[in-house]
């Protein structure tokens, strides 16, 4: 018992010494949310900070997650930034958003739905992300919707852009 509790002692202070700490619960339950498929996920880091999804082997990447609020600061929504964790596979494609924080007055009408974070699940780095073309517009939302949209699409084209392989021409 002692001995496990001091190597996993060790990597909390290697993991801290790294510069990263340790995902929390919650935060590993979010992550989850966003690629299923994953076992483990990295602490946060890198430029620009994201989560690594890993497959069993524990080196296999599977995706990447970020937080829009720490890519595109200051895009703000009608009352202030809207807090979005997204997930995005290897190819450039979300595997979801996460709205975890916002102070909109029409929230429960907007970025609150569970229909607004299903819309982008499955949409390219290359899509356009308007609002009234590819995502639906919310009447009496149309600030917060366009806001977290262009932080949704800025956040993950900044993310594949540093992390991810460009395509492969047509051929």
């Amino acid at each position: 018992m002692i001995a496990g509790l001091l190597i996993a002692g060790a990597a909390l202070v290697a993991t801290a010494a790294a510069g990263q700490a340790a995902n929390d619960a919650r935060q590993e339950a979010l992550l989850k949310r966003l690629s299923p498929a994953a076992t483990a996920f990295s602490p946060k880091g890198g430029d620009p900070p994201h989560f690594k999804a890993l497959a069993g082997d524990g080196r296999t990447l599977l995706g990447l997650a970020f937080w829009t609020t720490e890519l595109e600061p200051l895009e703000r929504a009608y009352d202030g930034p809207i807090k979005i964790l997204v997930g995005m596979d290897t190819k450039g494609v979300l595997t979801g958003v996460i709205v975890t924080e916002h102070h909109e007055p029409y929230g429960n009408f907007s970025v609150d739905t569970p229909q607004f974070s299903a819309q982008f699940r499955g949409k390219n780095i290359r899509d356009a992300f308007k609002v009234g073309v590819d995502i639906d517009a919310i009447s009496r939302a149309t600030i917060s919707v366009t806001s977290a949209s262009r932080a949704v699409r800025n956040s993950a084209r900044r993310v594949a852009r540093a992390l991810l392989a460009p395509p492969e021409p047509a051929k």
